[in-house]
């Protein structure tokens, strides 16, 4: 199997019976979850990370580089994370979640990549974590919660100027009576009320009900 670069930052490719596979270079040697592991690179499995998944639907522009810093909010266990901590070689990422027992199996992959740093805290009040992180470049957003666009609003304040958003939608957890584009939409025009979009991809079927954003501070 022949694995390629593309135009994404840290992140390659190959392609099987025409699937096309996303790849990205252990930075250790390690592979957390099990995925095929080829030469040292690890699949990166759009059904189980929707950046992997916006990168299948060719979002324009994914600008984590090798010395970003970012703010991970809903990291949950650490599989896109960890994904991300191969690319960003010289940077850093604060990885955070609410939830005890997820960040305690998280803590664990941090332990072993010490570009990633475990936060225990909860999103809605960035008061109770402001000093443990400093501004970065990027903000990353998977939280499946109502009020997902207030949580990323209240988080600006750690986004350096020109600053990037990475953001995933998930559209049952906001509102099940209306239809995901019909929410999709209108979290777009309250995005644009303090951000720049550049592009936005839904991630149906890989991810239902869920879409990904990718924005610039104003």
């Amino acid at each position: 199997m022949k694995i390629e670069e593309t135009k994404y930052s840290g992140i390659y490719e190959s392609w099987n019976d025409k699937k096309r596979i996303t790849f990205t270079k252990s930075l250790d040697g390690k592979n957390f979850f099990n995925e095929l592991f080829i030469d040292g690179f690890i699949e990166f499995n759009p059904k189980r990370s929707k950046l992997a998944a916006a990168i299948i639907k060719k979002i324009s522009i994914i600008p984590i580089k090798y010395d970003s810093k970012i703010l991970y909010l809903g990291a949950a266990h650490g599989y896109t994370s960890s994904h991300i901590s191969d690319i960003v070689t010289d940077g850093v990422i604060y990885c955070m979640d609410f939830a005890p027992r997820v960040v305690r199996d998280l803590y664990f992959i941090c332990e072993e990549r010490k570009n990633m740093i475990p936060i225990l805290a909860d999103a809605n009040d960035p008061d109770s974590y402001k000093e443990r992180i400093e501004n970065v470049d990027i903000i990353y957003q998977d939280i499946a919660q109502r009020n997902q666009i207030e949580i990323l609003f209240k988080n600006l304040r750690f986004l350096k100027n020109n600053g990037y958003i990475l953001l995933a939608i998930k559209a049952r957890s906001i509102d099940v009576t209306k239809r995901p584009g019909e929410i999709f939409n209108e979290v777009e025009k309250q995005l644009k009320e303090k951000l720049k979009v550049i592009d936005k991809k839904d991630l149906d079927p890989l991810e239902r009900d869920h879409c990904f954003f990718v924005c610039q501070k104003k």
